[in-house]
């Protein structure tokens, strides 16, 4: 496993300890976690290792794969064990190779939790600037400097490990704090800007791009209208952290809030099956009327049927749950891995995991 992948890995497994303990029996401890959590502290938690990640990966951090130990060559396997055996016994010894993945994983993941405690205990700083550019600053600052001694290739994220491991607790974490109540209140405005809004906002950047490229000197004349739709269903989708965190500080209405989350929240799914549809367009050899009707009717399958598989784990999740009276421990459990099934049945059968 490369160091990268190791990163991805604990970060699920961290979110998975936070998002168990906020679910857990109450005792003492837990009940301070539970505390934190409501207030918004725990929830940041999967955002807090993802934009730290971002950060060193664009500062080229430090993590690389451990380097493989060549053995000298030698006639037999006798000879190379006498070659590299101590001439004395060590009394003390240093094999940082051996746990370089695990030992930077863990600083990595301290100095999150140390920045954001910082962060926290600054009176200033939080009302100047949001949580997220300060964890991607100190990562950039960090692998910066780590770039700079090592000069060393930084770990590459594919995007796999992205959908796979790191989307899939944000998704949750937002998903199970989400207020219910005022969410499906507000059902039907909420819809109507992630869904016709995000729509109109790839559309409007990718006719726009394109009217540019044909308007620029020939350098951009080569660039089809289906690459400038596609670029505007990646920038099209916006996330609203430090918008969010203004208003959890001020109290801002309810109504108001909740309509900027849940937009948030369903925007994603827009973007990701806008682009997967034209990533598919540009597959074809040429795109008929035929095969744009096909495509919009792929989008109301992929979209219902993410709905829909959400809905039946859900009802599993909650009759499974019923017969953990016994053994409470496991409950928090069956909550996660009955949603990351969701998830990764929806990706499997080309569905929307998000919304699932």
């Amino acid at each position: 496993m490369s160091s990268a992948q190791g990163v991805v890995c604990v970060c699920v497994c961290v979110y998975c300890v936070c998002f168990c303990v906020s679910l857990c029996p109450p005792v003492p401890v837990l009940r301070l976690c539970l505390t934190l959590s409501r207030h918004g502290s725990m929830m940041a938690a999967p955002r807090t290792l993802f934009w730290l990640l971002s950060g060193s990966l664009l500062g080229c951090g430090g993590l690389t794969p451990p380097q493989a130990h060549s053995l000298p060559p030698s006639a037999g396997v006798n000879s190379s064990l006498h070659a590299d055996a101590p001439t004395a016994l060590r009394v003390f010894s240093v094999d940082y190779h051996h746990v370089q993945a695990p030992f930077e994983i863990v600083l990595w993941i301290m100095l999150a939790s140390l920045a954001k405690l910082g962060f926290h205990w600054s009176g200033r700083v939080p009302a100047v600037v949001p949580e997220s550019c300060v964890l991607i600053m100190v990562g950039l600052l960090v692998g910066g400097v780590i770039y700079g001694v090592r000069h060393s290739a930084p770990p590459t994220l594919s995007a796999d490990s992205f959908f796979l491991f790191l989307l899939p607790p944000i998704v949750l974490d937002a998903g199970y704090f989400l207020p219910g109540r005022l969410f499906f209140e507000n059902l039907g405005t909420i819809l109507w800007y992630a869904v016709l809004g995000t729509f109109w906002n790839v559309l409007g950047i990718g006719l726009s791009l394109y009217g540019v490229c044909l308007l620029a000197p020939s350098s951009l004349g080569d660039i089809s209208l289906l690459h400038c739709l596609l670029f505007g269903s990646l920038i099209a989708a916006v996330d609203p952290v430090a918008v969010l965190s203004v208003y959890q500080e001020m109290q801002v209405n309810e109504q108001l809030h909740i309509l900027v989350f849940g937009e948030s929240l369903l925007n994603d799914a827009v973007t990701v099956v806008l682009y997967k549809l034209f990533e598919s367009f540009l597959r074809l050899p040429s795109v008929s009327g035929l095969d744009v009707l096909l495509g919009m009717c792929r989008v109301l399958v992929v979209g219902l049927g993410g709905l829909f598989l959400g809905l039946f784990f859900g009802l599993v999740a909650a009759l499974t749950s019923r017969f953990t009276s016994r053994a409470q421990v496991i409950a928090p459990l069956f909550v996660f891995l009955y949603s990351y099934l969701s998830y990764l049945t929806s990706e499997m059968l080309h569905l929307s995991g998000i919304t699932a």
